[in-house]
C-alpha cells in the first residue's frame, strides 16, 4: 500500500475558517464583474495563490448574475493537502454538466421521453518533456463519453440526439478547433512584454487584490455543493503517479479523471469524481443552471483557471525560484447553447483572455519564462488549443452501475 505524503506547506483553506465553496451574498462588493458578452454569455475568473497548491477563485457570469466562491488544492502526487478538489476535476464536472443540459433540453425538443439518464465521461491529458530545459509540455486527447439512457427512442436515434447535444454545448467553442489563449503579464506592478505567450492586444486589467475579502457568504447551506469522500479512488490501469510524482523534472505520463453525472430528484444535477492518474481522492459535486448550485459554465471557467494557476506553482517549485504572489483575471466569451438556449446551432467561444499578476525577487526574465511555462504546461489551455471531439457511446440504463 503507498502512504499519502505530509504536505510541507500550511493547510491555509483549513485554517482560514471560511467556507470553501458558496454564492457570493452581493457581488458588487467585490468590485468583481463579468465583461460584457461578445457572443452571448461571459464568464470572469479571478484566482489567487493561497500556498504553492492552494487557490481560491471567485467566478462572475453575466448569464445568471451570481458569484461563485470556489477553492482547489491538490493531493499527495503534488505536494498538497488534499483539502479540496483538484483543477482537472472542476473541468470535468462543468463539461458533463453542460452536456446534461444540453441532452435534457434536445430530448425536449425532438419529443423524446427521457425516463433515467446517466452520463460517465473520461478525460484524458498528457504531460511531456522536462520544466528545466523548457521542453515540458501538457497536451489533451479526445474525450470518452457513455450515455447511459433509458427513452422512448432506439439506439440510433439516441446516438444522434448525444452527439448533436455535445456539439450544442458552448464548450465545444474550446473543444472543436484550435483556440491559441492570450494574455498581459503585469510583474512586481509593473507591465513586462510577453516573451512567447500570445499577448492579449490591449492594457491589464486592475491587479486582484481586494475582491476575495470583501466575498461574503450568501445566507443558506452551502455544505453540500462540493464535498471530499475521503476515499481514494480505486486504481485502474492508467493509475501510475502517487505521491510527489507530478513534481518530477522529467514527466512522461497520462492523466486521467472520470465523472459520473445525474440528476437528483429536485432537479440538481450530482456528479462524483474519481482522479485515477494522478492518484487522488473521490469528491461530488452539485450543479445547477437556477443559482442553487453553481452552473456548468462557472465550473467549466474555473477549471481552467485553477489549472493554469497550479503550473505557476509547480514551476517556481521545480525550477526552486521564489515565487511570493502570483494571481490571474480571465475572461470566456461563449455563445448561447445550441439547445437550452434554443439557438439551434453549435456552441462557439473566443479564446480565452487571462491577466497575470506575479511578484517575486528575481528578475523580468524569470517572470516571463514562468508565464511561458504554465501556459506551455497547463492540461487546460491544451485542451482548448486542441481540436478534440467526444468519443460518444449510448447505452441502456444500468441500474447495478457501480465506480
Amino acid at each position: 500500500m503507498i502512504c499519502p505524503a505530509m504536505a510541507t506547506t500550511a493547510n491555509l483553506l483549513k485554517e482560514s475558517g471560511k467556507p470553501l465553496f458558496f454564492r457570493v451574498a452581493d457581488p458588487d462588493e467585490t468590485g468583481l464583474k463579468a465583461p460584457p458578452p461578445r457572443l452571448g454569455t461571459s464568464v470572469r475568473t479571478a484566482v489567487s495563490s493561497l500556498t504553492v497548491m492552494q487557490k481560491e477563485a471567485l467566478v462572475v457570469s453575466s448569464r445568471t448574475g451570481l458569484m461563485w466562491r470556489l477553492a482547489s488544492d491538490e493531493g499527495a502526487y503534488l505536494d498538497g493537502h488534499d483539502y479540496a478538489p483538484c483543477p482537472l476535476s472542476f473541468l470535468s464536472t462543468g463539461m458533463v454538466s453542460s452536456y446534461m443540459n444540453e441532452i435534457e433540453a434536445l430530448a425536449k425538443l425532438r419529443g423524446i421521453t427521457i425516463t433515467k439518464l446517466r452520463l460517465v465521461q473520461d478525460n484524458y491529458y498528457t504531460m511531456k518533456g522536462s520544466a528545466l530545459k523548457g521542453t515540458m509540455t501538457g497536451g489533451a486527447k479526445d474525450i470518452g463519453l457513455e450515455a447511459q439512457i433509458e427513452a422512448d427512442a432506439d439506439d440510433a436515434t439516441m446516438q444522434a440526439l448525444v452527439y448533436d447535444a455535445v456539439a450544442a454545448s458552448p464548450l465545444n467553442g474550446l473543444m472543436r478547433g484550435a483556440k491559441e489563449s492570450l494574455f498581459t503579464l503585469t510583474y512586481n506592478g509593473r507591465a513586462v512584454e510577453n516573451a512567447q505567450a500570445l499577448p492579449v492586444g490591449g492594457p491589464a486589467h486592475p491587479e486582484p487584490r481586494d475582491h476575495f475579502s470583501a466575498a461574503t457568504p450568501a445566507p443558506g447551506d452551502w455544505s453540500d455543493l462540493i464535498q471530499r469522500t475521503g476515499v481514494m479512488t480505486p486504481q485502474n490501469e492508467n493509475t501510475a503517479t502517487f505521491a510527489g510524482g507530478s513534481l518530477a523534472e522529467t514527466q512522461d505520463r497520462l492523466l486521467h479523471v472520470r465523472v459520473f453525472a445525474t440528476k437528483r430528484p429536485e432537479g440538481m444535477k450530482e456528479i462524483v469524481q474519481y482522479l485515477y492518474n494522478p492518484h487522488g481522492t473521490v469528491f461530488r459535486y452539485l450543479s445547477d443552471e437556477e443559482g442553487r448550485a453553481p452552473d456548468a459554465e462557472s465550473f467549466i471557467c474555473a477549471g481552467v483557471g485553477f489549472c493554469f494557476m497550479t503550473q505557476f506553482g509547480r514551476y517556481a517549485k521545480i525550477s526552486k525560484k521564489e515565487l511570493s504572489d502570483y494571481r490571474i483575471i480571465q475572461d470566456a466569451h461563449f455563445s448561447l447553447a445550441g439547445a437550452s438556449d434554443g439557438t439551434g446551432v453549435p456552441g462557439t467561444a473566443n479564446p480565452l483572455e487571462t491577466h497575470c499578476y506575479l511578484r517575486s525577487n528575481q528578475d523580468d526574465a524569470f517572470a516571463q519564462t514562468a508565464l511561458d511555462m504554465a501556459e506551455q504546461t497547463c492540461f487546460l489551455h491544451a485542451f482548448c488549443k486542441a481540436d478534440l471531439k467526444a468519443k460518444v457511446r449510448v447505452t441502456g440504463f444500468d441500474e447495478s452501475f457501480a465506480a
